[in-house]
C-alpha cells in the first residue's frame, strides 16, 4: 500500500494482524513507474513473536454469557464489519502522519489477552484511551465516513475509510457528530467520548485495520511520523 515518495524511495504500509504465526515469509512488491514499466521483487519478510499480556477476570455469568436473540445481533454486526473491512477503495484519501484522536492515557493496550471465567475471549484489538464524557474525538487522518451506528459492544461506534484498504475505528462514543458518506479532514471532531456499549466507563477505544489485519494504532502514528503528503 503505497503512501508516497520521500527521496526517490517508495514507502508503503502492510498490516501484520497480532494473530499471524511468528516465522519468515516471502513477499512479491510489484511496482509501476510513470512511464508505465512494471517492477517486481520478492522479499523475506520475518514476523517476530510478542508477548501480549493476559488479563484474568472473574464475572457473573449474566455479563458474560449472551442470550439467543443477542449473539445473533452480534453475529451479524460482525459480519456487517468484516464484509466493510474486506471492501478497498482504490484511491488514497489520508495525508501525511496520523495523529491520536485523543490526548488521553493508554488504559488498556493493544492485543492484551483476556481470561474470563477461565474461558479464553478475542484478544484487545484496539488501544483503550482515558478521557472524559464528552471529550471531542478527533479524525485520526482524512477519511470518509464508512459506518455510524451503535452496536451491541462497542457502543456507538464511527469508522473511517482512509483508502486502499486503511481503516480506523472510534468505539463508545456518547454521540457521533459526522454521518456516512461524510468527508473529513485530520483533527475534524467526529463525535463525543462516551460510556456506551460493553464499557466500564468513559473512554475511547480506537482501533486501525489494514487489509483487514488489525494493528496496532501507536504503531500506525510511529511509521507515519514522518511520512511526506
Amino acid at each position: 500500500m503505497a503512501v508516497g515518495v520521500r527521496d526517490g524511495i517508495f514507502e508503503g504500509l502492510l498490516g501484520i494482524d497480532l494473530n499471524t504465526r511468528p516465522a519468515t515469509y516471502k513477499i512479491k512488491v510489484v511496482a509501476t513507474d510513470g512511464e508505465g514499466k512494471v517492477y517486481s521483487k520478492s522479499l523475506l519478510l520475518k514476523v517476530r513473536k510478542v508477548d501480549f499480556k493476559t488479563q484474568r477476570l472473574s464475572l457473573p455469568s449474566s455479563m458474560v454469557d449472551l442470550d439467543p436473540k443477542t449473539l445473533e445481533r452480534v453475529d451479524e454486526e460482525s459480519r456487517r464489519l468484516k464484509a466493510l473491512f474486506q471492501s478497498f477503495r482504490d484511491e488514497k484519501i489520508w495525508r501525511g502522519a496520523f495523529i491520536r484522536p485523543v490526548d488521553g492515557e493508554i488504559s488498556t493496550g493493544f492485543g492484551l489477552r483476556r481470561v474470563i471465567n477461565g474461558r479464553t475471549r478475542n484478544p484487545h484489538t484496539g488501544v483503550d484511551l482515558k478521557a472524559e464524557e464528552g471529550t471531542p474525538v478527533m479524525a485520526c487522518n482524512r477519511g470518509i465516513v464508512a459506518l455510524v451506528d451503535h452496536l451491541f459492544f462497542s457502543g456507538k461506534s464511527v469508522v473511517l475509510d482512509h483508502g486502499w484498504g486503511l481503516y480506523s475505528m472510534y468505539f463508545h462514543l456518547s454521540r457521533a457528530q459526522v454521518n456516512e458518506g461524510d468527508r473529513v479532514l485530520k483533527g475534524a471532531v467526529i463525535g463525543r467520548v462516551g460510556s456506551t456499549g460493553r464499557s466500564s466507563g468513559p473512554h475511547l477505544h480506537w482501533g486501525i485495520i489494514i487489509h483487514e489485519a488489525r494493528v496496532d494504532p501507536l504503531s500506525l502514528l510511529k511509521s507515519t511520523k514522518h511520512g511526506g503528503e
